[in-house]
């Protein structure tokens, strides 16, 4: 294989196939970050709750992993220009897995805060490489089938990874949850030599201050920052929230989220190549505030594998059509950006919703805040309703980007 591949626009008369070799082996980078993300998401907050910092502890360390991984996304395009995808992309994974052992060795917050640091970086590097790598390796007509599949593929890990990571805790110890982590990450290294190591990508590249200026890439991105505040709020509080004889239930509840948001986002990648996502937009913020608000019933079991469902469709329809309608709106050179102001939106709306929600909690008790959670969601509902009435391949007026035309047939 060479070291660059073009992006390639085959044209709408036909479908080009959709996995290849470099997707398939870029697939396996992306099983071993997930695997190993979603591992310990759930797992470090109670660990460093369980310490006797409470709930603020756990805030916390959701919020620092979060906050490293915002900076870390605003720097990975100039790395990956600097560097490459394959340093880039190793240094993730090892960052990412190889911190997590220092768990095993000591609970003290400190040390639990500096490795969320670090694996916060790590989890940067493999996202936003990754994410433009893919995306150039998807064909532009088949993109919403794509990215869906993308996001099983990792969002299957997710699935197995966070609810395993809460039982392995119960039964076999935190120090085998955090092996389990650094394997998971560093066992799939051996794949990335096979990346392209650079891309050559057609039209204006567009930089972070650009994007951030851009109103067609905001609205997307501000949708699914409050839809990932949410989402932070659920992995790190449910199993703090839900107490007494429910408590057996975490583990099914949050095996049903992330089940609910593969299902929803590969539905809805399906109908993003059929129709304009934008109409996406408005579901999936409605569904993600109706699951936060019925989330607030915690006393049923019930009624929390309802919520959580009811989240995770709306979570999933989220994801796809955010980041469908982004890399639908720039030109292949700009896909660093979106992949960068995306991951921005998701990692800084979960680290803010689990740094204030602990706080907020201790005030109002679970239900209130769960409920007060759904009308912060809610608060997304102007640039929802905005984007939604954005004609079909258009954004603010501008022409849609060379090589993005959808074919209406795929």
């Amino acid at each position: 294989m060479t070291d660059t591949l073009d992006s390639i626009d085959p044209g709408p008369a036909r479908r080009p196939p959709l996995v290849t070799r470099p997707l398939m082996l870029r697939f396996v980078s992306i099983v071993g970050a997930s695997t190993s993300f979603y591992l310990l998401l759930s797992v470090v907050p109670a660990y460093a709750a369980s310490d006797g910092g409470g709930g603020g502890s756990a805030g916390l360390t959701t919020g620092t992993l979060m906050l490293a991984t915002v900076v870390g996304e605003f720097a990975t395009p100039a790395l990956v220009d600097r560097c490459g995808y394959r340093v880039v992309l190793a240094c993730g994974l090892g960052l990412l897995g190889a911190p997590a052992l220092a768990l095993a060795f000591s609970g003290n917050l400190w040390c639990v805060l500096a490795v969320c640091l670090l694996r916060g970086l790590g989890f940067a590097f493999t996202v936003v490489a990754g994410g433009a790598l893919t995306a150039s390796l998807i064909p532009a007509e088949r993109r919403g089938e794509g990215l869906a599949l993308v996001g099983v593929v990792g969002g299957v890990p997710s699935l197995v990874a966070l609810p395993l990571g809460v039982w392995l805790a119960a039964h076999a110890g935190h120090s085998a949850v955090f092996g389990a982590a650094a394997v998971a990450a560093l066992v799939t290294l051996p794949a990335v030599p096979g990346l392209p190591e650079r891309l050559r990508m057609s039209g204006r590249p567009i930089g972070m201050a650009e994007g951030l200026r851009r109103p067609d890439l905001l609205r997307p991105a501000a949708v699914f920052t409050v839809t990932a505040v949410a989402a932070g709020i659920v992995v790190t509080f449910l199993p703090l929230a839900v107490r007494g004889s429910a408590r057996g239930l975490v583990a099914v509840a949050l095996f049903v989220q992330p089940a609910a948001a593969t299902l929803a986002r590969w539905i809805a990648g399906r109908y993003a190549d059929r129709r304009e996502p934008a109409a996406l937009l408005l579901p999936g913020l409605l569904l993600s505030a109706l699951g936060m608000l019925l989330m607030a019933l915690t006393g049923s079991p019930t009624a929390v594998i309802v919520a959580v469902a009811l989240f995770g469709t709306g979570f999933g329809i989220a994801q796809n059509a955010t980041l469908t309608l982004m890399y639908m709106r720039v030109p292949a050179a700009g896909y660093g950006t979106v992949s960068a102001l995306w991951n921005c939106a998701y990692d800084s709306g979960m680290g803010a919703g689990a740094a204030t929600f602990g706080w907020l909690a201790a005030g109002t008790g679970y239900p209130w805040a769960f409920a007060l959670t759904a009308v912060v969601v809610l608060c997304a509902l102007k640039p929802a309703l905005a984007d939604g009435r954005t004609a079909s391949g258009a954004a603010d007026g501008r022409p849609q980007a060379p090589g993005l035309i959808k074919d209406p047939l795929s």
